[in-house]
């Protein structure tokens, strides 16, 4: 194992930088990229899955993984189904599908950010459902609401005139 450090996935396959693969890539688990695929890399279905794809790292077709790790070039379409990571040195040139997504500066993205609608979302811990935001949102404007009925008397309990 290279490292263990997010989700408990841990890298058990390289493909180091010398190395160029000319086909589709299909694994399960942990996949670090340093060197060049002309082809499809996608994960198996049904397992979790995380890619590295390092600054050295170039992919020439899709990519469609649980979690990807991006520092290097993708030209194709990305599709994210938990967490893309945009590092400072990522370039899309594509569409890129995700759950969440977090992107460093310096990062590049050319083509549409398409966030996946609800139902095609897979368990991201801590997400709150779009109705309970609003929820949340509705009792803070209240409260907001209420401290400002407060404020606005003076010390002895009569208004202040507006």
């Amino acid at each position: 194992m290279l490292f263990s450090k997010k989700k408990g996935l841990s890298i058990d396959t390289l493909v180091g930088q010398d190395a160029a693969i000319e086909g589709d890539v299909t694994f399960s688990g942990g996949l670090r990229l340093d060197g060049r695929v002309r082809g499809n890399v996608v994960a198996a279905e049904g397992k979790s899955s995380m890619l590295v794809i390092s600054e050295k790292g170039v992919v020439e077709g899709e990519v469609r993984v649980d979690h990807l790790i991006l520092n290097g070039t993708v030209t194709g379409p990305v599709h994210a189904a938990e967490l893309l990571e945009l590092q400072p040195h990522a370039r899309v040139y594509g569409e890129v599908r995700y759950a969440a997504l977090e992107m460093h500066q310096g990062a590049i993205v050319e083509g549409r950010l398409v966030p996946l609608v609800q139902a095609e979302i897979r368990a991201l811990p801590n997400h709150v459902p779009p109705a309970e935001v609003k929820e949340e949102q509705a009792k803070d404007v209240e409260a907001q609401a209420e401290a400002d009925i407060v404020d606005d008397k003076a010390p002895d309990g009569a208004s202040v005139p507006a």
